[in-house]
């Protein structure tokens, strides 16, 4: 090898090198919150895919999860004394809910459906077909603990609706037995020491001896399984990263469906998410500080644009798509409700009028802005939803025309361009947001307005185009907690979250 190809290969292994230390290889390198395991008590019947997805996600990310199984209804009664827990799966929502009112759960995750089934032999060789036949004194039955087993529980639940639980309870107490874990009722079945069970589908679509029998009353109740990010979690980054991969459509929920599952449509993958926000301007104040502690905990990125609603409707409709849209009132929402899911009503906020400390010109209704000499700022009405709320609110009192000729600053695109021309005495009042108010109290007059018309009501919704619905999902719930309620309320809106 001559002296200009060894030169030659030195220079390539350096700019090599180079890449590889100075360029980021992938975010999460350098955005690890911890390097102590999670601790993931999970059901025992959803085993197969859930061990999988764990260990894929520690190989890339080096993360390690460590696993624990139980039936659902057992480890709900772990996680009470539990202090260092990370996640609970459990093997249907109800469990999640019952977790959600002890305060044990902060998030949750769908992640796919289940359907109960009779599980028998290859062959059904004793010809079992419906809930009757379990009840023939030649057939031996396992079935599912209700106090421990979400299988139990579900079977239970609807069984009693049909007047057959007690009847197949007393007969399993004869001729059967009951267990803790659904993995464990189908290897009875699988080797033939009990003739028949009732199963998950997804548990007997794993077992190669087993089939399953579908049935009307069963197929009909379909059990949702969701994961919960525990609040006794030490690293809930980490822990909702793991939720976030494990309830991917392109990542976790693959191997669901390769187990036998009906996954739900999840959000798309990737370490840090990016999401668009567009809100109106009125409503920074209130949500600022709800978005920065979102984005820490699930290790986000909230891309957040505050304009006036009239300008970001515009923007909507010439194209862009935003994650969603937090509007200062319904009626902008309204305009572009086929880009968006179904809205939720977070909050409202009064229109007011804005004077000169003391109210030098005596302004005590909105029918004195008709007198004369009085001068009025308002917000643009093309850009601006408080400029067109303001619109409304003069034509339904029927004074808009009378009102016009003394407008004489109309161009504002924000709240703030009106405060600012009240305080230096350029105008006399300014017609604007109760919420735009609250820092300038001491320094100006507020007057209520007594008309119907006179408020607004900001809603939510996510984009239909959003690839990141769950997750925006998660963002509203954060929005809607008693947290977000002290930040609006102390702002000057009135809490409208039900």
């Amino acid at each position: 090898m001559n002296t200009a190809t060894k030169v030659s290969i030195a220079s390539i292994l350096i700019i090599a090198a180079l890449f590889y230390f100075l360029l980021p290889r992938q975010d999460f390198e350098n955005d690890i919150s911890s390097s102590e395991s999670l601790i993931f008590f999970c059901a025992a019947g959803i085993k197969p895919p859930v061990e999988k997805v764990a260990k894929e996600f520690e190989e890339i990310y080096g993360i390690k999860i460590q696993l624990q199984y139980g039936g659902s209804g057992t480890l709900l009664t772990s996680l009470r004394v539990a202090k260092d827990a990370d996640l609970y799966l459990a093997g249907d929502n109800s469990y999640i809910d019952i977790a959600r009112e002890k305060g044990l759960v902060a998030e949750g995750f769908p992640l796919a459906y289940m359907r109960p089934v009779i599980g028998v032999q290859k062959l059904n060789p004793k010809n079992i077909f419906t809930i009757d036949d379990l009840l023939r004194k030649d057939i031996k039955i396992s079935l599912g603990n209700p106090n421990a087993a979400s299988i139990g529980k579900q079977t239970k639940k609807i069984l009693e609706k049909i007047g057959k639980w007690q009847e197949l309870k007393n007969h399993v107490e004869k001729n059967g037995v009951f267990k803790p874990t659904v993995p464990e009722i189908a290897n009875d079945i699988k080797i033939g020491s009990v003739d028949a069970g009732i199963i998950w589908n997804a548990t007997a679509n794993q077992y190669p001896e087993i089939e399953a029998i579908h049935i009307p009353i069963f197929d009909a109740e379909p059990k949702q399984i969701t994961l919960g990010v525990l609040k006794s979690s030490k690293q809930p980054t980490n822990a909702l990263r793991f939720a976030r991969y494990l309830s991917a459509r392109d990542k976790g929920l693959i191997t669901f469906k390769f187990f036998g599952y009906d996954p739900v449509d999840g959000d798309k993958w990737a370490w840090r998410p990016e999401v668009v926000l567009f809100s109106g301007g009125l409503n920074r104040i209130a949500i600022k500080k709800t978005l920065k502690d979102f984005q820490k905990r699930e290790g986000v990125s909230i891309l957040t644009t505050y304009n006036g609603c009239g300008i970001l409707v515009g923007e909507m409709r010439a194209g862009q798509r935003p994650d969603g849209y937090f509007a200062c009132d319904k009626s902008y929402l309204e305009e572009i409700n086929n880009l968006f899911l179904d809205e939720a009503t977070i909050s409202e906020t009064d229109i007011v009028l804005l004077t000169q400390k003391g109210n030098p010109k005596k302004i005590k209704t909105l029918h004195d802005l008709t007198q004369h000499g009085i001068k009025i700022a308002v917000a643009n009405a093309k850009y601006s939803a408080l400029g067109g709320l303001t619109n409304r609110l003069l034509k339904e009192a029927g004074i808009y025309e009378a009102v016009q000729k003394n407008i004489t600053y109309g161009d504002a695109p924000t709240a703030d361009y009106l405060t600012v021309r009240v305080k230096t005495g350029r105008e006399d009042v300014a017609i604007l947001y109760l919420a735009n108010t609250i820092h300038v109290h001491d320094e100006l007059d507020v007057i209520p307005i007594h008309h119907p018309a006179a408020k607004a009501v900001q809603p939510i919704a996510i984009g239909k185009s959003s690839e990141y619905k769950y997750l925006m999902g998660r963002l509203i719930s954060a929005i809607q907690s008693d947290s977000s309620k002290q930040q609006f309320e102390s702002t000057g809106f009135r809490w409208r979250v039900e």
